[in-house]
């Protein structure tokens, strides 16, 4: 196993079965599992052009098991894909629109959520995700990741076990959060220790967002 320390983020090469049981509880569990749904095996026109091959990491879900492991290392939880899995009921779905979605690809996507809010809806275009370097087929915009953390209240500590290119670990380095991010494959992995010593040597550019005072109602 292969252990990066950049600035404040602890990245592990690793299968997160294996590394996920010797770590720390942490605030918040932020991260996007693959959904099985065999997307990577297909890549379209535009990756093939780009080199991308078939890969086959999405070709399954995670464990039922995974998830709880995942919840009891965690004291909140925004799981993307939770449509997926085998996870509670919860009121705190988020979604991400795109308005520009293709026919064949959804609309939007549902994150399942341990967070006692309202259901909430963050809107990007897919295009737009393209700004942020996208270098993993199923990467997430960066300013999607840094509205779910602020979203989760006062967190110091996030964890990521399916960290793919790292974009939850360079939303931390952002905001000055703590990250602990783990990848099984070489290529995904060695990109996010890029981009997250990348934005780690850029410094916090964007301050958390103030946490609103709710009012005790009187008795």
């Amino acid at each position: 196993m292969r252990v990066e320390h950049i600035g404040d983020a602890t990245l592990y090469h690793g299968d997160c079965r294996e590394v996920l049981p010797l770590l720390p509880k942490h605030d918040l569990l932020l991260t996007d599992p693959p959904y099985g749904i065999g997307f990577a095996a297909q890549p379209g026109n535009y990756r093939r052009k780009a080199g991308q091959a078939p890969e086959t990491w999405d070709d399954e879900t995670p464990p039922d098991w995974l998830f709880g492991l995942m919840r009891e290392k965690t004291d909140a939880q925004i799981i993307w894909g939770g449509n997926y899995y085998p996870l509670p009921p919860r009121r705190g779905w988020l979604s991400w629109f795109k308005p520009d979605g293709p026919p064949s690809y959804g609309h939007f996507e549902l994150a399942w959520t341990s967070l006692d809010i309202v259901c909430r809806q963050f809107e990007r275009s897919r295009g737009g995700a393209k700004n942020d370097q996208e270098a993993h087929p199923t990467q997430k915009p960066l300013i999607l990741m840094r509205w779910c953390i602020e979203l989760a209240g006062p967190v110091d500590k996030v964890c990521d076990p399916f960290m793919g290119s790292g974009t939850t670990g360079v939303a931390c380095a952002q905001i000055g959060k703590a990250f602990t991010g783990i990848e099984r494959e070489e290529k995904y992995f060695d990109i996010a220790c890029r981009r997250i010593e990348q934005a780690a040597a850029q410094g916090q550019l964007f301050e958390p967002a103030p946490q609103k005072q709710v009012q005790e109602p009187l008795v």
